[in-house]
């Protein structure tokens, strides 16, 4: 019988195919084409969107390595990063969740965590959720 979810036949080693990979910097070439078309455009397409916020989540992760804080930009993406008490299940002590349009501010410098928590654009409850050191991330 064939995995509902991958179509593949050959038993329980095909699950591996389900897990997602992990997120990684995008190619320069494409971060400062989507980068152009926001900044001309105002708001970006959804893939432009899609792209640039994997694309600094995967930053973030490669310079704040750890698992203690969770953030999260649904749709989009989530990781785990801070280095401190790490979390494996159920819902994080630590999380930070915004919007794409305020994370690509935030990790281009276009808007400081201090005004975005102010704001209420970013809500972040828990320890170590102060991502200040990490920012901008360009």
């Amino acid at each position: 019988m064939a995995d509902i979810v991958t179509g593949c036949r050959a038993g329980p080693l095909c699950r591996l195919a389900v897990v997602p990979a992990r997120l990684r910097p995008a190619d320069p070439a494409d971060v400062a084409a989507a980068l152009d078309r926001l900044a001309a455009e105002g708001a970006g397409s959804r893939s432009d969107l899609k792209l640039l916020t994997k694309h600094f989540l995967a930053v973030l992760e490669e310079r704040a390595p750890g698992r203690s804080v969770e953030v999260r930009v649904p749709p989009y993406a989530a990781v785990q990063v801070v280095e401190g008490v790490r979390h494996t299940r159920g819902t994080p002590p630590a999380v930070v969740e915004t919007d794409a349009g305020t994370w690509l501010a935030l990790a281009t410098g276009g808007l400081t965590w201090a005004e975005a928590v102010a704001s209420g654009r970013v809500h972040a409850s828990g320890e170590r959720t102060d991502l200040t050191p990490y920012l901008p991330l360009t």
